[in-house]
């Protein structure tokens, strides 16, 4: 399939149906209060990238973002791809995205957080697969046992 990965505003009705799929798909997964989820407005904060992917037509189809915590530190977040769609090494292509990214803005680690119940093995894969690493609680969140955390250093 034929797509196209570009930096765009979260400010768009496809972005927030993206948005919305995401967190319908999370929401039975793991309880509330252990999900961090940035909201489409914080995702267009200045220290947030969002990168939309889209099929030949123009349709939004799947997402990730970096936000740059500063001093070499950037967290991978709302990493999505519609469901009729994987498979097929979008979410793979986003992370690249997102690691070219933060090579050339100076972050030298990546981290992130994830749910760790049944239904983000597919989230765990991918990760893996990119090269992170699992590793303990990051950033401040909470080690409640409903997050697996993974982090990956990479070059300049």
């Amino acid at each position: 399939m034929e797509v196209s990965i570009a930096i765009e505003t979260p400010l768009q009705d496809d972005v927030r149906a993206l948005v919305a799929d995401l967190n319908a798909y999370m929401m039975p997964l793991t309880p509330r209060q252990f999900q961090f989820q940035l909201t489409v407005e914080e995702m267009a904060a200045p220290d947030v990238t969002l990168f939309v992917a889209r099929d030949a037509k123009g349709r939004a189809v799947g997402m990730g973002a970096l936000k740059d915590h500063g001093r070499g530190l950037g967290e991978v977040k709302r990493m999505y791809t519609l469901p009729t769609l994987r498979g097929q090494r979008l979410g793979a292509k986003l992370l690249e995205a997102i690691e070219a990214l933060a090579r050339d803005t100076q972050i030298s680690r990546l981290v992130l957080e994830t749910g760790d119940a049944p239904g983000f093995e597919a989230a765990w894969r991918l990760y893996e697969r990119g090269g992170f690493a699992p590793c303990g609680a990051v950033l401040g969140y909470p080690d409640s046992g409903y997050s697996k955390f993974y982090q990956k250093s990479i070059g300049q």
